[in-house]
């Protein structure tokens, strides 16, 4: 049986109580090479997840400022392109960017199914293959728990659901990725 998974609202623009649910390409790795964050010594850019919901994204590194938005879901991937203290500067799937305190993240790595180009549905394959079973569609906005990458897919569970997805079927891990 094959079972379609559809998506929530991603984040809502503070005092206008809408949500954004279109998803742009995927933002582009930082036009340096890769650097290491002057705090905690990682990579920049690279890619982490939001711990809760209600996850407010501010102007600046401090409480402050003024908050810019408020991401409304937990797990959603984003790209830390900066550090300052306990605060690192993110990157969402919209290439909207601003400042997160380092304790709303976590280093567990998720994904957001982007539109397909054909269907606005992925497909989740049993196998790493495009000739495999399809165990369910991906609707874009899904927001997938990575196992591993390889050079052209991601092993990802979703609810009850694991499988594998095409890597530039979502938004979250880097084209050269790998995740073991």
């Amino acid at each position: 049986m094959m079972r379609h998974l559809g998506s929530g609202s991603v984040r809502y623009a503070l005092g206008l109580g809408m949500a954004l649910l279109a998803f742009a390409a995927p933002a582009a790795q930082a036009e340096d090479p890769a650097t290491t964050g002057s705090v905690t010594k990682l990579p920049i850019p690279r890619f982490v997840s939001l711990k809760p919901s209600d996850t407010p994204m501010r102007e600046g590194p401090s409480k402050d400022h003024r908050i810019k938005w408020v991401f409304k879901r937990e797990g959603l991937p984003v790209e830390v392109i900066g550090e300052h203290d306990h605060w690192r500067r993110v990157r969402d799937s919209e290439s909207t960017d601003g400042w997160v305190y380092f304790g709303r993240l976590s280093n567990r790595r998720t994904v957001i199914i982007r539109a397909g180009k054909t269907s606005s549905e992925q497909n989740l394959y049993r196998d790493d293959r495009e000739t495999s079973a399809v165990v369910a569609r991906l609707q874009p906005g899904v927001i997938a728990n990575v196992q591993n990458c390889s050079r052209d897919w991601c092993k990802v569970s979703i609810e009850s659901f694991t499988g594998y997805v095409r890597k530039d079927a979502v938004w979250g891990v880097y084209p050269d990725e790998t995740i073991k």
